[in-house]
């Protein structure tokens, strides 16, 4: 999460011009100050928090202003872009939807949706075997929720009510989606909901133990019995770091779930459509969950997600039951058809695969460039996270964070806010477009930057 705004005080940097990257302004770019002060006074305080750069076009990995600069973009505008920026195909199917006068259709049928789930049918392992098409990946989560409680009062009553979700985990910004949140200073707000619960996420840094036996101690800790749990939700990777959940973990915890008639869901807003190397990031753990709440890259820019699930789960609710004002949007699911049909054709689940010891080299020699603050760094596929630490303990170190972001962006590679507990990660995930040659050059600058921050700091 964002814990500060950038500042807008143009600052003289070094030139960069590469084959990649091009900065040859201040940074912020004094003629955009004017634009992102208004920005600050008519938006909430919360629409602050990222780098002062104001984007003007994207192309492909690369990311431009309209002042003569260009970075390479490690954020995929918050692992959204996985097929690039400014894709013809995606704009051409935007494009020619919208130039049919079709905009919008409610739950109506179209040709274009019935596409749409083919295409997402065509990646689901049995048991999942239907889509339900949404707009964000909030919106997805809750009704994984919604759909686990409901089964669980099918079950066994308003007793079997208790949604489990793990410390640190992020679902979304809405209601159902923070009381499931492991983030306390992101929910509350809410005054807390005790059929809600936490535990441990094993990540192997501020939970050292990663074995199963923590997940059903914790449970009864909390004075939890097993059968009155309707559901259970993780990230395939948290997203304030790039751990997966261990195989071994998972499928005790897919175990666990059908000895007590429990729901597993897995939220791959962030892994899921290749990320990680393969199409869902639960297909490293060989584990199948009943529910999958999918967003970001599932349309390569427009506001799309789904939930994908079982037959038993999708036949809750009858017709009109289950329903969004702008589901699978004719407009949204063009652009969501043709971003598939590119990370497929284009082998960019197996690129992320083949790039993947690239990008782990390249962020351990970044972290080692910062030194003992660089508490603790991992990578998947195309997503890679540092967390900044006080040394020799997990406490965070966001001012280093900010700094490292800070510098990035005056070196040319374009990186969102930090992230997660305290503000102190640094996520990396560029386009699945992204070629090795450029993913070094990246990665070098990251590192030179590092190096700065650290003896800086």
């Amino acid at each position: 999460m964002a814990t500060r705004e950038f500042s807008l005080v143009p600052q003289e940097v070094p030139r960069v011009e590469t084959k990649y990257r091009k900065i040859q302004t201040k940074i912020p770019v004094p003629e955009s100050v004017k634009l992102l002060e208004e920005l600050r006074v008519l938006e909430p305080k919360s629409m602050g928090g990222q780098p002062p750069v104001v984007w003007d076009r994207g192309e492909d990995f690369t990311v431009c202003d309209a002042f003569g600069n260009r970075w390479l973009d490690f954020s995929s505008g918050v692992l959204v872009a996985s097929a690039g920026h400014g894709r013809k195909e995606i704009v051409d199917a935007i494009c020619e939807m919208a130039g049919s006068g079709l905009y919008h259709a409610y739950c109506f049928p179209t040709e274009v949706r019935l596409e749409l789930v083919r295409e997402l049918t065509a990646l689901l392992p049995a048991p999942l075997a239907r889509i339900f098409l949404l707009t964000t990946g909030s919106e997805a989560t809750e009704c994984c929720i919604k759909l686990a409680k409901t089964k669980g009062i099918q079950l066994g009553g308003e007793r079997k009510n208790i949604f489990v979700t793990f410390d640190n985990a992020f679902h979304g910004r809405t209601l159902g989606a923070q009381l499931a949140g492991g983030a306390p200073a992101l929910k509350a707000w809410t005054g807390g909901d005790a059929r809600f619960v936490q535990v441990p996420y094993p990540d192997g840094f501020r939970q050292k133990d990663v074995s199963f036996e923590v997940f059903t101690s914790s449970l009864a800790r909390q004075g939890i019995d097993p059968d009155t749990v309707c559901g259970v939700m993780s990230e395939t990777y948290q997203g304030c770091n790039a751990v997966l959940m261990p195989p071994s973990y998972a499928q005790s915890l897919r175990r666990w779930c059908d000895d007590h008639g429990a729901i597993l869901i897995f939220d791959e807003v962030q892994s899921g459509f290749g990320r990680t190397g393969k199409p869902f990031g639960f297909m490293h753990l060989d584990v199948v969950p009943d529910l999958a709440a999918c967003g970001k890259s599932i349309s390569g820019g427009m506001p799309l997600s789904a939930v994908l699930g079982t037959e038993d789960l999708m036949e809750l609710y009858g017709p009109g039951e289950m329903t969004s004002t702008h589901s699978a949007n004719p407009v949204c699911c063009a652009a969501s058809l043709a971003n598939l049909r590119l990370i497929r054709d284009e082998g960019l689940i197996e690129n992320a695969a083949f790039l993947s010891p690239v990008l782990e080299r390249g962020v351990t020699r970044i972290a080692s460039a910062v030194g003992d603050r660089a508490g603790y760094w991992a990578s998947t596929g195309l997503v890679a996270a540092i967390q900044f630490t006080k040394p020799g303990s997990v406490d965070p170190d966001p001012e280093l964070a900010w700094d490292l972001v800070n510098l990035a962006i005056q070196r040319g590679v374009l990186l969102f806010a930090p992230v997660g507990i305290g503000g102190c990660a640094v996520k990396i995930n560029p386009p699945l477009t992204i070629t090795e040659e450029a993913l070094r050059e990246g990665l070098g600058a990251l590192e030179q930057a590092a190096a700065d921050v650290r003896f800086s700091g």
